[in-house]
């Protein structure tokens, strides 16, 4: 698999490759969680968002489909005591009907067969009320071109099943259902547009 192969060097592109865009990510999301928070992340990769999130919340359950990947997330946040991890298909969550307050996928959705699907998971674990954060990287301009960076990460491997740009996201969750939801941008060498689905109480 692609992102176990890569799990070793992906903290340099986060760290270094692209590290205005994350600053400002793991700043947004900060403000995004409540102490009472009981969190989900998916697809949490090597932990870019894991560590601003748990110290932020109640709890967190810190997933991805990559066990590379969290290995290595593990191995930074084991001292948190608020925190596991666990391998997870986004997919096919383990988890029962409405079990959490927030649940955030970062920059997965781009990478997803079906991501309509995927979105329907994460509303189904979210409690009424609940937020749902998606950062997602936007590997395309404005005008329609894709970006040094991303073509050479599409080159060494990634597969990406869509190619946003804010507007063509923000197209995409409305489509999906979700015409209300709230966006904040996040400049850097691949931009990042976070979008917070808000889900209906009961």
């Amino acid at each position: 698999m692609f992102w176990d192969n890569v799990a070793w060097v992906y903290d340099l592109f986060a760290n270094f490759i692209n590290r205005k865009a994350n600053r400002a990510l793991c700043e947004a999301v900060a403000q995004m969680i409540q102490p009472e928070d009981e969190a989900l992340e998916c697809a949490c990769g090597t932990g870019l968002l894991s560590g601003v999130i748990a110290t932020r919340c109640k709890s967190l359950i810190a997933t991805d489909f990559s066990v590379n990947m969290l290995r290595r997330a593990e191995r930074k946040y084991r001292n948190l005591p608020n925190i596991r991890f666990e391998p997870c298909d986004i997919m096919q969550l383990p988890y029962p009907d409405e079990r959490f307050d927030v649940v955030i996928a970062a920059n997965v959705i781009h990478l997803l067969d079906e991501p309509e699907k995927a979105l329907q998971e994460l509303s189904r674990v979210c409690r009424p009320g609940g937020r749902i954060i998606l950062p997602t990287y936007m590997n395309r301009s404005e005008s329609g071109k894709m970006g040094g960076t991303s073509r050479a990460v599409k080159t060494a491997g990634a597969d990406f099943k869509r190619e946003f740009t804010p507007e063509t996201y923000r197209a995409f969750l409305t489509n999906a259902g979700y015409p209300n939801a709230q966006y904040t941008h996040c400049e850097g060498t691949i931009p990042c547009e976070i979008a917070v689905l808000q889900k209906p109480k009961n």
